[in-house]
């Protein structure tokens, strides 16, 4: 297949949709044209096609302790969410009612801090940025990240030894599983197997200012990835080659914050304060609209979801279906 060749995006050819969010880390995109976003105020955040906001579950995820970070919807349209919070594991809500367990142990042990939860048919991949507790220092030597595998009912070790596992992607053709690892500054590729062990990775390296976040198919079968930082928009073509689409950061301060993970010294702080013309800490990004041809993205330092015009459809996830 052709690949469309796609101009870069400028800053000013976003526009916003939401308001008054709180960090909106994982953007998920519904047919019927609403958005759902990860908030650490509303719990799970609900923008209607209109831009009106507000909470996307009953329950009271914030006060309960939890920090959903990562979202996706199953089938049956409840909520999967990774979970920021000091309990660790990934937990399901549905629109009503509180939310329960759904991966929170692993082998008699309770599971982390969870980063991401993808839905993959009857399973779901999750990922562990870090085993450790603590989420102060990020650095390129931290390879205690692990991808999970819940499988009729069972939570598995799919991989591990990774370093600062982020979201994840099944390629349209099911051959694969890709994985940022964001301080590494590299995205991995896995061949999948059909029982889903994962094999023979491979790696697409970065230069050491370039952070991958979150991530989407196109229907070309090329892959999107946004970049905290350095608010780097990446497409990555089935050969694995890459170029940059887009990008909005501060040269000098970006410089500095490269210069700290460098020096395994880059800290939260140096995160939390780094900003673009338009954007902060881009993280996330789904397709969406009636086309497939909007893009959302979602950014921890954002109070609202950034929207872009692709000449490109996204490939529909598997709550489209």
């Amino acid at each position: 297949m052709m690949l469309t060749e796609i101009e870069p995006f400028l800053p000013a050819d976003l526009s916003q949709i939401g308001s008054g969010l709180n960090r909106p880390e994982c953007v998920l995109a519904a047919r019927d044209g609403s958005l759902y976003t990860g908030d650490w105020t509303l719990g799970i955040a609900r923008i209607a096609p209109d831009g009106t906001t507000g909470p996307a579950v009953e329950a009271d995820l914030i006060a309960q302790g939890f920090r959903p970070n990562g979202i996706a919807l199953t089938a049956d349209g409840d909520f999967l969410f990774a979970n920021m919070g000091k309990a660790g594991g990934v937990w399901s809500v549905g629109r009503c009612g509180e939310a329960r367990p759904f991966a929170t142990e692993l082998d008699g042990k309770p599971i982390p801090r969870t980063n991401f939860v993808l839905v993959d048919g009857d399973r779901a991949w999750i990922t562990i940025s870090s085993s450790g507790r603590k989420h102060d220092h990020f650095t390129a030597e931290e390879n205690s990240g692990q991808i999970l595998l819940v499988q009729d009912g069972k939570v598995t070790v799919a991989a591990e030894g990774l370093n600062w596992t982020n979201e994840v992607r099944v390629s349209p053709d099911h051959r694969h599983l890709f994985v940022n690892e964001t301080f590494a500054c590299r995205t991995t590729r896995y061949d999948l197997a059909a029982d889903g062990v994962l094999s023979n990775p491979i790696q697409i390296t970065y230069p050491g200012d370039t952070y991958p976040d979150g991530m989407a198919f196109d229907a070309e079968g090329a892959l999107w990835i946004v970049c905290v930082i350095s608010n780097r928009l990446i497409r990555i073509t089935p050969d694995l080659s890459w170029t940059v689409l887009f990008e909005d950061v501060n040269p000098t301060e970006l410089g500095t914050i490269a210069s700290a993970h460098a020096e395994a010294h880059l800290t939260w702080d140096h995160i939390s304060h780094s900003r673009g013309s338009r954007v902060s800490n881009l993280s996330s990004i789904a397709f969406g609209g009636p086309d497939l041809k909007t893009l959302y993205l979602g950014g921890l330092g954002n109070r609202e979801v950034q929207v872009l015009r692709s000449p490109v459809a996204g490939l529909p996830m598997e709550h489209w279906q």
